[in-house]
């Protein structure tokens, strides 16, 4: 059975801003000569890694909802300079649009089982401009 990590999307304004952060990123690495890849670096390990490796995705919160996701594809333990254990969670290319579900701050990550994901958005359905979706979310409305 597949797990899904949920992490907020911290010094992200909106889900475009996200997603150019990403390809920028991809970017400069290609351009540094570095193995183009997304990442995330967090300090726990997940113990669920085969569950979460089994189709899993991390699920980004954006302004107090999950707005987006990214398909997990390794989970990488490693020692850093300072000698603290950390992991990177190995991210596909694709930040997938979901449905809006809001999340109250929280700090780390937490596993979300898949029926509590929100459902994919489908092609088109992001017709609505990203301030009026903040604003709308804000009212209670998304």
């Amino acid at each position: 059975m597949s797990l899904n990590l949920v992490k907020l999307c911290v010094g992200a304004e909106s889900l475009e801003d996200q997603q150019n952060w990403a390809s920028q990123r991809l970017a400069q690495m290609r351009a540094s000569g570095v193995e183009p890849r997304l990442f995330h670096t967090t300090r726990m390990v997940p113990r669920a890694s085969d569950e979460l490796l089994d189709g899993g995705s991390l699920y980004w919160v954006i302004k107090g909802n999950i707005q987006a996701r990214q398909k997990l594809q390794s989970i990488e333990p490693f020692v850093d300079t300072d000698g603290i254990r950390r992991c990177h969670l190995v991210l596909g290319d694709d930040i997938v649009p979901t449905q809006w579900q809001p999340r109250r701050a929280f700090q780390g990550w937490r596993y979300l089982k898949p029926q509590d994901a929100p459902p994919d958005l489908a092609q088109g359905e992001l017709s609505v401009p990203p301030k009026l979706r903040a604003d709308l979310a804000e009212l209670g409305l998304l």
